[in-house]
């Protein structure tokens, strides 16, 4: 299994005034390709901090980062840029939709950046929105729809560029159980498929779905288990 995230050393410092909060203290993560991952913790742990660092949005203090063989850990902003809309994935908890733009257009919307042909666009935004069940939703706005249809297009979206890896943060926090349920279950086919997902959450019942848990408590990761899934076959 190849690596496609290798975290080595990481500390991620704030000064804030002339005090220094050390947000992660060295770091040490190695995700493979394939692999269900959660990263979980209290507020203040790290892991947000840490999930902005995978996500390319901020940049260790110390330390090496390599992402599906890239070494991004020293890239400048306009790098970092390019590197989140070719390799991976972002879902979030408010979904982040154009509020004025069709589901279709939504997912089209990481395609505009690389400069996919307009035709092109089209057809990979069409695919992906059929690969999460919405393909009769494609000209709704994101007002005419559920927050798990809502969900599904931010999937959709983030699928659509064919990312080294899913990054996904809190996605249920905004949806009720049965809603929750129906995107885990979407998760896990998506799993199955052979995507590379990382998930932040705080709540234990969402990481039980992951196949690893990563645990982090004052900038550190203070468990890292493989278990046995919830709901797995």
């Amino acid at each position: 299994m190849a690596d496609v995230i290798s975290l080595r050393g990481i500390h991620r410092t704030y000064v804030m005034g002339d005090q220094e909060l050390h947000a992660l203290d060295g770091v040490d993560l190695t995700i493979g390709s394939n692999e269900y991952v959660a990263i979980i913790g209290p507020s203040g742990s790290g892991k947000s901090t840490l999930m902005n660092l995978i996500g390319c949005l901020d940049k260790p203090t110390r330390g090496s980062y390599h992402l599906d063989g890239l070494d991004v850990g020293n890239m400048n902003d306009s790098e970092l840029a390019n590197v989140r809309n070719r390799k991976i994935g972002f879902i979030f908890q408010s979904f982040n939709l154009l509020p004025r733009a069709s589901a279709l257009r939504n997912v089209m919307q990481p395609l505009v950046y690389r400069g996919v042909p307009a035709g092109e666009r089209k057809e990979r935004a069409a695919e992906a929105l059929g690969h999460v069940g919405l393909g009769d939703r494609m000209g709704h706005l994101p007002n005419q729809l559920s927050g798990g249809q809502r969900q599904r297009v931010a999937v959709a979206r983030a699928l659509v560029g064919d990312p080294a890896i899913l990054l996904a943060d809190e996605p249920t926090g905004n949806l009720d159980s049965q809603t929750t349920r129906e995107i885990l279950g979407l998760f896990d086919e998506l799993y199955a498929d052979g995507q590379t997902i990382i998930m932040v959450t705080h709540e234990p019942e969402i990481a039980d779905h992951c196949a690893r848990v990563v645990r982090m408590i004052d900038g550190r990761i203070a468990d890292d288990v493989r278990q046995e899934r919830k709901g797995a076959a």
